[in-house]
């Protein structure tokens, strides 16, 4: 069975979410309260329905507690975003990921049971911030304060030697997670995989492994 989505609140980050499932083929439910807006995504979800979301009876009217997968995306009414999230939560939705305007906000999110704390801007930044300074990352995705994944692409240094003869998780405390080539990704390679000079690897570890692995051992 394919799981159900729903996004509540179409500003800039729902909005582009569902236009992303769309595109994806994936059925969305949009909710707002603003009636402009749901008329303009309709033509991008699958149910686009004019509701206020933090009013319990019209959450389940419209279905939410067959939803596998909520996003609350209530730009800066924290309040809104606070109950609906607790409403969500007390109604049974499985995954409920919710936009965060600052850290007060998350604290009370993680307090009630959000499932993830989403920080768009701040993430994104943090992403283009590892790419530009760093000519060998081109990806960054921070797992926690501590962890993150990079994509790293391999320079002549790593050139035609196995996973095994660099050692990277003995010498660098990484993992090498992928190998992406110009015609596949090679997931959790082998001992045995040859690097080659391009290829792009997806790396998990600690910020500061991460780092170290960056400077020295690419």
């Amino acid at each position: 069975m394919k799981k159900q989505f729903a996004v509540l609140g179409l500003g800039h980050f729902g909005g582009h979410l569902v236009k992303e499932f769309h595109e994806m083929e994936v059925e969305v439910l949009a909710v707002d309260k603003d009636l402009e807006k749901v008329n303009y995504y309709s033509q991008f979800a699958t149910h686009a329905v004019h509701a206020n979301s933090i009013d319990e009876e019209t959450l389940k009217q419209i279905g939410i507690k067959n939803v596998d997968h909520v996003f609350v995306s209530l730009g800066e009414d924290i309040e809104a975003s606070i109950l609906t999230t607790l409403l969500l939560k007390e109604l049974g939705v499985n995954q409920v990921w919710v936009k965060a305007i600052n850290k007060q906000h998350q604290k009370v999110l993680d307090k009630i049971g959000a499932d993830r704390v989403i920080h768009p801007e701040r993430d994104m930044a943090k992403r283009i911030a590892h790419h530009i300074v760093s000519e060998k990352i081109i990806d960054f995705i921070e797992l926690s304060k501590e962890y993150s994944i990079v994509e790293i692409i391999a320079s002549q240094k790593l050139h035609n030697q196995t996973m095994k003869e660099l050692s990277i998780l003995s010498k660098y405390s990484c993992n090498i997670v992928g190998i992406q080539t110009d015609e596949e990704i090679k997931i959790s390679p082998t001992p045995d995989e040859v690097i080659y000079k391009g290829d792009i690897l997806i790396v998990i570890g600690r910020n500061k492994d991460l780092s170290r692995f960056e400077e020295e051992g690419v």
